[in-house]
């Protein structure tokens, strides 16, 4: 990326329809969008969907926003990402991220114990083998594997999905990019930007061409209090993950939290999820009109995020959205 350049792409993760997923991606290649990327939940397998995402696009990049690297091994991964890189014609990043406690352990029955030493080790690891080097050793990740036969492309681009300021740092430091999820523009300026410089100072580099991806909750619609009310359910799991509970009190909505568990305490879902203001979803998404879904696009990238990417709100139109909002991926 060159210096200074933002770039507007989008989450397209799949629904229930994959062939719906598909042609919106390319849909949004068609409209301008730089990038699409796939969340890793409980459903289809990230990595696979930007497989079928390759097969019909030409141009967007593709990437996954993010994968636990406690789901796949080193090894495994940069065989994935190296296979689908050279599918989709040299568009591939791989976005990984250290997932939850809840997570890891429940989904992969793995211990999560320090993610900011795994995820220096899986990094090394993925870097070697993409580059046709012996791997480091680890405490938590080890491998002898190379390539036989077979050279992937060496840069493949690594991002790190990041909330604390050790994990940013160390993004800064070993990424290409980081990957945000409801980090509004004021964290991403104070936060974010000085922990990720200071990772790249360690490591001797400026920001020019790191990427600072942030997922942006995005609905042109007539009815914004309602696109928030259903927002609001779906933040609930986040309110109550300690990883994003420690990053929304640094960006200042403590409250919002105290306001969460005391509706939890009182067995009151509906009051708990009250609790989540209307000055938080109004920072972080970019609901109502055209214009004021472009102000607040702007916001992020005036804050520092090279990437701003459209991601969807529940029970609006997320087509009629991205083709709204067209203008700004040329901009």
């Amino acid at each position: 990326m060159l210096p200074g350049a933002v770039s507007v792409g989008a989450f397209i993760s799949v629904g229930r329809s994959l062939e719906r997923a598909v042609a919106r991606v390319h849909a949004s290649e068609a409209l301008g969008y730089h990038s699409a990327y796939v969340t890793h939940i409980a459903g289809r397998d990230s990595l696979a969907v930007l497989a079928a995402y390759a097969c019909r696009s030409e141009r967007i990049r593709l990437g996954t926003g993010v994968m636990p690297i406690y789901s796949r091994t080193p090894v495994a991964s940069a065989q994935t990402i190296a296979t689908l890189d050279e599918m989709s014609g040299g568009r591939a990043v791989l976005g990984i991220g250290v997932s939850h406690k809840v997570t890891v352990e429940g989904w992969y029955g793995q211990p999560l114990e320090k993610p900011v030493r795994d995820m220096r080790e899986y990094v090394g690891i993925v870097r070697a083998i993409l580059r046709g080097e012996d791997p480091p050793q680890g405490e938590r990740f080890n491998s002898s594997f190379r390539f036989m036969g077979y050279e992937p492309r060496p840069d493949i681009p690594i991002y790190i999905g990041a909330l604390s300021p050790r994990m940013l740092r160390l993004a800064g430091e070993l990424g290409d990019g980081v990957v945000l999820w409801l980090c509004n523009p004021d964290y991403v300026r104070d936060v974010v930007v000085p922990e990720v410089t200071k990772g790249r100072e360690k490591a001797g580099l400026g920001l020019d061409g790191f990427d600072v991806v942030a997922a942006v909750p995005s609905a042109v619609t007539d009815e914004p209090e309602a696109a928030r009310a259903r927002m609001r359910g779906d933040l609930i799991p986040y309110f109550s993950l300690p990883f994003y509970r420690a990053m929304l009190e640094r960006s200042g909505f403590g409250e919002d939290i105290e306001g969460f568990d005391e509706g939890m305490a009182r067995n009151d879902p509906e009051a708990a999820v009250g609790a989540i203001s209307d000055a938080f979803l109004q920072t972080l998404a970019a609901i109502g009109d055209v214009e004021g879904a472009e102000a607040t696009i702007r916001r992020y990238q005036e804050a520092g995020a090279t990437s701003p990417c459209l991601g969807g709100v529940p029970g609006t139109d997320f087509d009629a959205t991205l083709e709204k909002l067209a203008h700004l991926a040329g901009a």
